[in-house]
């Protein structure tokens, strides 16, 4: 469960330096400049993003506990019965 809690963390840093990236930038890569509407945008795109990204990790987070949950019952009706 540590790794866990770790990869939520590194996930939030990369989305606050999305975030850092996106703010301060006054010319994007295709040499677009950056109205603050443009800017809306790509922090709309970063927030769905980062939606898609929440909900793959609690679905996943569901899952394991499950998993978990359920092994530990088989082995604990298990040796019950022995």
């Amino acid at each position: 469960m540590k790794i866990w809690w770790a990869l939520n963390i590194v996930w939030l840093f990369i989305f606050a330096a999305g975030a850092i990236f996106i703010g301060v930038r006054d010319v994007d890569f295709a040499g677009v400049v950056q109205t603050p509407e443009v800017r809306m945008v790509s922090f709309i795109i970063l927030g769905i993003l980062f939606l898609f990204v929440v909900l793959f990790q609690l679905m996943l987070l569901i899952f394991i506990h499950f998993v978990r949950k359920g092994t530990t019952n088989t082995t604990a009706k298990t040796t019950r019965l022995s």
